[in-house]
């Protein structure tokens, strides 16, 4: 359990909120949900595919950095893996300790969240929904088909965000076949203020309904 002398928005990641673990000596990034949350230790599992979570490729002692969002920045807090739990569902327990800290990374905030794409694919189109979004990109579980697109395959995408289609331009960093879907990672690229302003708003909005949601 979260420790209640913590503010959990500035001090701690609540437990169920979504989290970045960067892995510095390997310059990899995850996204991970968080499970435990307490004092002097972050127990977090993977929300996505993609590469990166191996557990064979984490060793205990790797420093690691936390980053999520608390109140209306966001926060992060140095660490090492102390323990890595492998399987279908592999977790990483990191020990933490001090006072986390305003984040200095010019990176945008990322929610849970799902909204309908389209995404423009071997002369028609394929639908799906994100998994998760930020004003810089998104992953999205597609029902795609053929081959699926390579890294760096530049697109064109349309979210529906509050009953209006909003149309980006997009660059694919992975894919991941999960049997008949995929599941993209897309970064965005020269995304207009007004577009990015519309993407804040709805990735807060999933923030605040989150935390809504955890409290009741």
């Amino acid at each position: 359990m979260t420790n209640p002398d913590l503010d959990p928005f500035t001090d701690r990641p609540e437990e169920s909120a979504s989290a970045d673990v960067t892995v510095i000596s390997r310059g990899l990034t995850i996204t991970a949900q968080v499970e435990v949350s307490e004092t002097s230790v972050v127990v977090v599992r993977p929300t996505g595919g993609g590469p990166g979570w191996d557990s064979a490729e984490i060793q205990l002692g790797d420093a690691v950095e936390l980053y999520w969002v608390g109140g209306q920045e966001e926060r992060t807090l140095a660490g090492t893996v102390s323990q890595v739990e492998g399987g279908p569902e592999p977790r990483w327990h990191l020990k933490v300790s001090g006072q986390a800290e305003r984040s200095q990374r010019r990176k945008a905030v990322r929610a849970r969240v799902g909204v309908p794409v389209i995404i423009p694919w071997a002369g028609a189109q394929m639908n799906g929904s994100t998994v998760d979004l930020s004003e810089s990109g998104m992953r999205a579980l597609m029902d795609g088909w053929g081959l699926p697109p390579e890294s760096g395959t530049p697109t064109q995408v349309s979210l529906d965000l509050d009953d209006a289609l909003l149309h980006l331009h997009g660059e694919v960093v992975w894919t991941s076949i999960r049997g008949a879907q995929w599941l993209l990672a897309m970064k965005f690229v020269d995304v207009s203020e007004k577009a990015a302003d519309r993407l804040r708003r709805r990735v807060f909005q999933a923030l605040r309904d989150e935390r809504a949601a955890s409290a009741g």
